[in-house]
């Protein structure tokens, strides 16, 4: 049974005046030594340690699995994380990488059966800056079904936090198309677990038993605890943000941030993305009632007990595609991805908690088509750093670069 937040509006204004005190946003590409590749990401960790993770197309059997560090803001040379020829690589399922102490983990999706969406959660660990352990698996139940839509947390002592999507439910359901609905068998269900340099689970827990199947998921740290938000999915296929945060040594019920009721029977494959700032949280995601595309953001000061009304953010025809950071205590920035005729651009805006949003500015020219991927951003040290997938004719490549506030 699914659980609804009372809305209380909290004061946000849900007016757009404008007046951020920001005249322009500009990105300054910053280059990668990326000749092929795709599903980038970024992790900053409290050290000011900034990384970029992708994966790298060696040839039409292999993919590598890479990593860089930004350094006087350049990016070193790229380091191998693994490699394989029976990865299961996607444009909306990313791996990631994740930063606890002097450990680094890594998550990449791997091959575990012959059917087209069997596939296992793989994680490495690089303890004290050796070499890369024998990856591990971080659900158990041994079933070839499919598994992925990773989000990884650092926990203290080296220690780490992950959530994801797990279909061991849905084995002997008829997968169509990847994002477009799987089928009418059991449900994706959302699951997490804690683990340590050795790969030792702790704290397994299915989260929610009935979610969206192929939205990303994300999570933040909340002081010692942390928070998820993802694409839930009712029994009538209304699927609409939902959030549950670990308190006090439990999880809370999953509950709606708002009642979009968007009611579609294949998944979209646009999840939401939070930020946080102390008590203070954000969430920023697409929705489409009644083929009525959107982005929207939320605010929340208690820690998720209470989210406000949406604040509507895309210019009016959005691809979603969504990330956001906090800038100070008062403003977040937002970036999605906007269509324009036969392209999509890449676009920010600053939005406070009172409703005040800024202007529209795009920050780079992107391709329309899932090859694109997913833009991601970061914040480290204050600064603002973007990846996305550049499309060159039936190439593909990572690009970075750092988002200027003038």
């Amino acid at each position: 049974m699914k659980y609804l937040i009372f809305l209380i509006p909290l004061l946000f204004s849900l007016s757009c005046q404008k007046d951020i005190s920001v005249s322009n946003i500009i990105l300054k590409e910053i280059p990668i030594a990326c000749k092929e590749g795709g599903e980038s990401n970024l992790f900053s960790d409290e050290k000011g340690d900034l990384f970029l993770s992708w994966v790298e197309y060696i040839n039409d059997s292999t993919d590598v699995l890479q990593y860089a560090e930004l350094k006087n803001n350049e990016w070193t040379n790229p380091q191998e994380i693994s490699r394989g020829s029976d990865w299961f690589v996607n444009w909306a399922d990313f791996p990631s990488l994740c930063k606890s102490g002097d450990n680094l983990a890594a998550q990449w999706l791997q091959k575990s059966a012959s059917g087209v969406y069997d596939y296992d959660v793989r994680i490495s660990i690089n303890e004290n800056k050796s070499k890369w352990s024998e990856s591990f698996i971080p659900h158990r139940d041994s079933i070839p079904s499919e598994h992925g839509f990773v989000t990884m947390l650092p926990l203290e002592n080296g220690r780490f936090f992950a959530t994801w999507l797990d279909g061991r439910n849905t084995k002997g359901e008829g997968h169509g198309d990847h994002g477009h609905g799987h089928g009418t068998g059991g449900a994706m269900t959302l699951r997490t677990a804690e683990f340590n340099s050795k790969g030792e689970l702790k704290n397994e827990f299915e989260l929610d038993n009935r979610v969206c199947d192929c939205c990303q998921t994300d999570a933040v740290k909340l002081n010692n605890n942390y928070a998820v938000v993802y694409r839930d999915r009712s029994e009538k296929e209304i699927r609409d943000i939902s959030f549950s945060k670990f308190d006090g040594g439990n999880w809370t019920l999953p509950k709606t941030i708002h009642s979009d009721n968007w009611k579609i029977t294949g998944c979209p494959v646009n999840g939401p993305a939070i930020a946080a700032f102390e008590n203070q949280l954000a969430v920023v995601w697409f929705t489409a009632p009644e083929n009525d595309t959107r982005v929207n953001l939320s605010f929340s000061e208690n820690e998720g007990n209470d989210f406000s009304i949406p604040i509507r953010l895309d210019d009016g025809v959005p691809e979603g595609r969504v990330d956001i950071e906090w800038l100070d205590e008062n403003r977040v920035l937002v970036i999605w991805m906007e269509n324009i005729e036969d392209q999509a651009e890449i676009r920010a805006k600053i939005i406070d908690k009172k409703g005040k949003i800024s202007e529209s500015f795009s920050l780079h020219n992107i391709h329309q088509s899932r090859r694109s991927g997913f833009p991601v951003l970061a914040k480290n040290n204050n600064r603002f750093y973007l990846s996305w997938t550049h499309v060159e004719n039936k190439k593909t490549k990572i690009k970075t670069g750092e988002i200027v506030l003038e």
